[in-house]
């Protein structure tokens, strides 16, 4: 990996602005700005953001594309001692195969009330139930990471409803 993914340790901030990288090459195609990367030894050893859209999966989150990654990068199925930077709050998907993977550290920006599995409407991540339970920090660049996406929806809105302007335009008798 190039010397510009490493950092000093636990600096939250230079990780999470590598996730903000990724979302943004999600926005650049139309997708919603996630974006992860998994770390493991100081390293950047995953990369992903949303590709949902893009390639026609629903499972293309994000934080399955920089787990996938990761995994092959170092040719083992579990990711022991690693942490995932993701900008969203995972879902209850996602948040499952964070358990399974056996991050040891899940670090998130913005939390998601609709939606999020690690403390939002749930908290799959650390289930009294299940064998491996993960540590979180949460609101790293919280407001930036939201931000982000805050602008992505609002100008999603915004075309649409343009779109709808041109269309009733269009359908009116001149």
């Amino acid at each position: 990996m190039p010397s510009e993914t490493k950092a000093s340790p636990i600096n939250h901030q230079f990780y999470m602005q590598k996730a903000l990288e990724q979302a943004n090459l999600a926005q650049e195609i139309g997708e919603v700005p996630v974006g992860a990367v998994v770390v493991l030894n100081n390293e950047i050893i995953g990369l992903g953001y949303n590709r949902c859209i893009t390639d026609n999966d629903p499972s293309l989150h994000a934080e399955l594309v920089a787990i996938r990654d990761a995994a092959q990068r170092i040719n083992n199925y579990r990711l022991v001692g690693a942490s995932l930077y993701v900008t969203l709050e995972p879902c209850s998907m996602c948040a499952g195969l964070l358990v399974h993977s056996r991050l040891k550290q899940l670090v998130f920006g913005a939390s998601d009330p609709k939606a999020g599995a690690a403390g939002s409407i749930m908290n799959l991540v650390q289930h009294d139930l299940l064998n491996h339970k993960i540590e979180i920090v949460s609101n790293v660049l919280g407001d930036t990471c939201s931000e982000n996406l805050s602008q992505f929806f609002r100008k999603r809105r915004s075309q649409k409803k343009a779109q709808k302007a041109i269309l009733k335009q269009d359908a009116s008798p001149n």
